[in-house]
């Protein structure tokens, strides 16, 4: 299918959708409460231009590159969150206010002794109320989920049993950042605080596992280069995701290597001394060979990877995992998923991934860790799946 088309069987949906929730969130919060000309007029300008900022805010960016439209881009992103937000408390409202008055109609008294309906006046001010609870409920969450996503992500330890794993190594640190997405939202102040949250925690290894950047080399470049203060016992490791491919992944990967950043393409590496090792493998993305890529090659990765070592795989996406299990590798580290990001997206994803949406899952005898991820796409927004920095403390299986 030509790439023109699938974007076009995508957008067409959610730009419908869009424009339907706007419309929709007009009538409800301000024209069925209001009759004054002012305000609608002004709440159509703001529905109005929110959509039209929303659908091309990218566009307006490439045209008048600015720090103006940048903070202006972040607006109207923070605004396409709002909106689902706003959306779903007032149809949890109206959905309630439906049932209610299916109840009461239900319930009547005979019509020989008919009950008196409430009056309008008490029916606006009720209506109005729930419209006004379901604004501040949607803008409290959106306030929340704005700050929890702009906020430095927690660091989460994780225990994991490892198979084959010598017991000089017992203990052995491995961090994970993923999904960190530096781009025109985050820059050097969030990189440069993601950078000092994970040294400070003295990591044998530290391993980047994709979605590194939206933006190519020349507009990102000087943000990115704070990842080379990144310090561990054993090195820095990268494996590319597919949003490093939308920004050029080749040139980020030279770029990374200058950083001292070790790139895993395919390949593996041995971690440790002779005396107590472990192999680190790691794959380019899965989705790699569908941009004309050589893409994701788990035989290159693990070619001559020995079945009594103990082993350890990056790779951005939990998509081959079953396969990764069936070749006896003891631990898969992936993100990509967001955990589902913002609410409900973490419900859509654990419908769609199961247990490989977030957190640490076990196929036979190899473990799956898929980290929920560092930054955002999108709505700069976390509800219901807190960005992370993974601490795995690696134990003798």
């Amino acid at each position: 299918m030509p790439r023109w088309l699938s974007l076009l069987i995508f957008f067409v949906p959610v730009l419908s959708l869009l424009a339907t929730a706007h419309v929709y969130l007009y009538r409800r919060l301000v024209r069925d409460q209001t009759a004054r000309r002012g305000l609608r007029l002004g709440a159509q300008a703001v529905f109005g231009f929110g959509f039209l900022g929303a659908v091309g805010f990218r566009f307006l960016g490439t045209l008048f590159p600015s720090e103006f439209v940048r903070i202006l881009g972040i607006g109207l992103l923070v605004w396409m969150g709002l909106v689902l937000y706003l959306l779903l408390f007032t149809l949890a409202v109206e959905l309630v206010q439906r049932a209610v008055r299916w109840r009461v109609r239900r319930d009547a008294s005979p019509p020989e002794q008919p009950s008196q309906p409430p009056s309008p006046e008490r029916r606006a001010i009720l209506t109005g109320g729930l419209a006004v609870g379901a604004g501040l409920a949607g803008a409290g969450v959106s306030t929340f989920g704005a700050w929890r996503a702009f906020h430095p992500p927690d660091v989460r330890d994780i225990p994991v049993r490892l198979p084959r794993l010598p017991r000089a190594l017992d203990g052995f640190s491995l961090v994970q950042l993923t999904d960190i997405h530096v781009g025109d939202v985050l820059q050097r102040h969030f990189v440069d605080e993601l950078v000092a949250r994970t040294n400070a925690l003295k990591p044998d290894v530290i391993a980047i596992t994709g979605d590194l950047v939206d933006g190519s080399v020349e507009s990102l470049g000087a943000f990115v280069a704070g990842f080379g203060r990144l310090r561990a016992r054993n090195g820095v490791f990268f494996v590319t995701g597919n949003h490093d491919y939308y920004s050029g992944a080749s040139s980020w990967v030279a770029f990374l290597e200058t950083l001292g950043i070790t790139v895993l393409r395919n390949r593996a590496v041995s971690i440790g001394d002779t005396g107590a090792s472990f192999t680190l493998a790691g794959v380019d993305d899965w989705s790699a060979a569908r941009m004309g890529e050589p893409g994701y090659d788990l035989d290159a990765a693990l070619r001559g990877v020995s079945p009594d070592q103990a082993s350890v795989l990056l790779a951005h996406q939990p998509s081959n995992f079953d396969e990764v299990a069936r070749r006896g590798v003891g631990l898969q580290l992936s993100g990509h998923t967001h955990g589902g990001q913002m609410f409900p997206g973490n419900l859509v994803g654990d419908a769609i991934w199961g247990s490989r949406n977030a957190g640490l899952s076990r196929t036979g005898d190899s473990q799956l860790y898929v980290s929920r991820g560092c930054g955002f796409v999108g709505p700069p927004m976390r509800v219901g799946a807190p960005p992370e920095i993974a601490r795995l403390v690696l134990l003798p299986g």
